[in-house]
């Protein structure tokens, strides 16, 4: 993957955690890619949507799934904004996601490289390949400034 890839899908999911801060959501953004093309986008939805499985992830992986008329979601990468939690990473390889590629780590609530390492696990049937800290400093600020806000 060219170093242009890097830098051109993971601003399009600081964007989305950019709407979800303005919407009063928890900022995480997250775009599903395919060949090259975004085939579906989102952003955290829980409060806007009364449904706790409405993480970024989540419905970007629906709208995916519904583009493509397929559960699986072969050949695809997800770009995301955290280190997805363990809802998410069972999502992730339960659609059959090929590349993770995510900004900032989540020592608190991450499942990928903290806490329950749902990849790592010998009941996990399809692991993606993972990356980590693309755009991280500029996530990791987001969520920071969101949650000062808050207090």
């Amino acid at each position: 993957m060219s170093a242009d890839a890097f830098r051109s899908f993971m601003p399009r999911a600081l964007g989305l955690a950019r709407d979800a801060a303005a919407a009063g959501e928890v900022p995480i953004g997250a775009v599903v890619v395919k060949d090259g093309q975004v085939i579906a986008a989102a952003h955290n939805a829980p409060r806007a949507l009364h449904d706790p499985t409405a993480h970024a992830e989540i419905l970007a992986i629906r709208a995916a799934a519904r583009v493509l008329d397929d559960e699986r979601l072969t050949g695809c990468e997800l770009w995301v904004t955290l280190e997805p939690c363990a809802m998410c990473a069972g999502a992730i390889a339960h659609a059959r996601i090929a590349r993770l590629y995510y900004a900032a780590s989540d020592p608190k609530g991450g499942a990928v490289e903290h806490g329950a390492r749902v990849f790592d696990q010998p009941q996990c049937l399809h692991r993606p390949e993972v990356y980590t800290g693309i755009g991280e400093e500029e996530a990791a600020d987001l969520l920071r400034g969101f949650f000062r806000q808050r207090r």
